[in-house]
């Protein structure tokens, strides 16, 4: 029998049903929030977030409903990376490369800086194509 892969859930409530896409309200939190001591902590995080969620047969789901919503942990490790790590490196290196070519710490400091911009333009137009990698699932 194959080892199913870790799965990150969490519950939320249908908000909508458009088509095949099921908008599911999650309450995101960090850790800091489900901690015993968040009210004396100014750090914990709460929010409600949406979730689209394509589903091949949504009729048997209604609006109002219960659900949890899951995604892959391999899937959830990739989206930190491309979102946190990738762009770290990403500054790191340009900083460390300007500033050894030019000497000028300022100009480094602003074109590693800068360089987020086309990072972050590029993977705002690969919206689409991600998406179609990191799906959530309805169990």
């Amino acid at each position: 029998m194959a080892k199913k892969s870790p799965e990150i859930t969490h519950p939320g409530t249908i908000q909508h049903i458009k088509g095949n896409m099921i908008h599911v309200r999650i309450m995101a939190q960090s850790a800091c929030a489900s901690c015993h001591v968040k009210g004396s902590c100014t750090v914990a995080d709460m929010s409600d977030k949406i979730i689209e969620v394509f589903e091949p047969k949504p009729g048997k789901y209604t609006v109002g409903e219960e659900v949890t919503v899951a995604m892959k942990q391999s899937l959830g490790n990739m989206a930190v990376f491309f979102a946190y790590v990738l762009p770290f490196i990403l500054v790191l290196t340009t900083l460390i490369a300007v500033l050894s070519y030019s000497g000028n710490e300022l100009l480094a400091g602003l074109i590693s800086i800068a360089i987020l911009v086309p990072y972050y333009t590029g993977l705002y137009l690969l919206k689409d194509k991600m998406g179609k990698v990191f799906r959530f699932e309805l169990t």
